[in-house]
């Protein structure tokens, strides 16, 4: 049985976190920082022993920001376990040294309130408030936030399409953590495809001088892509939902031995998907690099699906290198 390690530094503070990492690098020391929502699962933990490998202190973020859900997305039930969070980070060896937990990054101390998406008895709402559109569920907590940080090519395919507010809160709360945590590394799961390209663009572009590294996806053993969602699909679901992982791996192997037309592909996942019982939100075969659709595969690309099982929506991908 793995040996528990000392309980991390736990800091809300955004100035107090800024002068922690200030004082590890005055002593010569990188900092790793690893973003999350939180409800921490094995894809998480490699993460950070990804970290350990490359950082002398490793600092994990768990904070479920508003800013990348609308007010009709799942912000109100998004899972939460922090002190099991807590726990599997002390299982891991080397542990990590800081756990940054801020209450709420849109909070300026001055006349914002904190309403998130949802009113006094905890319902979501959508829509307008006081006559005006709401866009994210931080514009609808009124909490006077005005400054978004947007990759505008790479955010409009894929689930740039159906979640037009998720990749320009992404973008920006990854930009305030990289402002107050202050890294030399980041690290993110190749799960979420879209996003760790976006970073690294964004990245690229603005200057930061900090290293992007994207780490493998995570399956569970029965292949499901690994997320904090799973915990939200009926066991009925959950056995449908194999159906992505089973029907990417099926279009994986026949690209590899020679299948590179990608409407034959995306056509037999989508069916898969389809006569398991799940509503397909988009299935495409992309550039790795612009994300781009392609219509044959001829150099590296990746096979990216999000399909709804019940109320969770899942996804998935797959790289090819023919």
């Amino acid at each position: 049985m793995q040996m528990a390690t000392e309980n991390p530094l736990i800091i809300s503070d955004k100035d107090k976190m800024r002068q922690w990492s200030r004082s590890m690098r005055a002593q010569g020391k990188t900092i790793g920082l690893v973003p999350t929502m939180g409800y921490l699962h094995e894809g998480h933990l490699s993460l950070i022993r990804d970290a350990h490998k490359h950082s002398q202190s490793v600092v994990v973020s768990i904070y479920v920001n508003p800013g990348q859900f609308s007010p009709t997305e799942d912000l109100s039930t998004y899972p939460s376990d922090f002190l099991g969070d807590i726990d599997k980070l002390k299982s891991i060896p080397g542990g990590v040294d800081v756990v940054f937990h801020p209450h709420n990054l849109y909070d300026y101390g001055d006349n914002s309130n904190d309403r998130n998406c949802w009113n006094d008895s905890g319902d979501q709402h959508g829509g307008e408030r006081e006559g005006r559109e709401v866009v994210s569920c931080v514009e609808d907590g009124v909490m006077g936030h005005e400054t978004w940080v947007r990759v505008e090519k790479l955010e409009k395919p894929l689930c740039g399409k159906s979640r037009p507010v998720f990749f320009r809160g992404v973008a920006t709360i990854v930009t305030k953590l990289f402002n107050i945590v202050e890294p030399d590394v980041a690290f993110f799961g190749k799960k979420d495809y879209q996003q760790w390209r976006i970073i690294q663009r964004m990245v690229r572009d603005l200057d930061f001088g900090i290293k992007v590294i994207g780490s493998d996806l995570v399956r569970e053993p029965d292949g499901l892509a690994m997320s904090s969602r799973n915990v939200r699909l009926s066991p009925a679901e959950r056995d449908k939902a194999l159906s992505i992982s089973r029907s990417l791996t099926e279009a994986k192997v026949a690209a590899e031995n020679g299948q590179v037309n990608c409407r034959e592909l995306i056509k037999s996942v989508i069916q898969s998907v389809q006569e398991a019982g799940g509503l397909i939100d988009y299935a495409e075969v992309v550039d790795q690099e612009s994300l781009e659709a392609v219509e044959e595969i001829k150099g590296p690309a990746v096979f990216c699906v999000a399909a709804w099982f019940g109320k969770v929506r899942l996804i998935d991908n797959m790289e090819i290198s023919p």
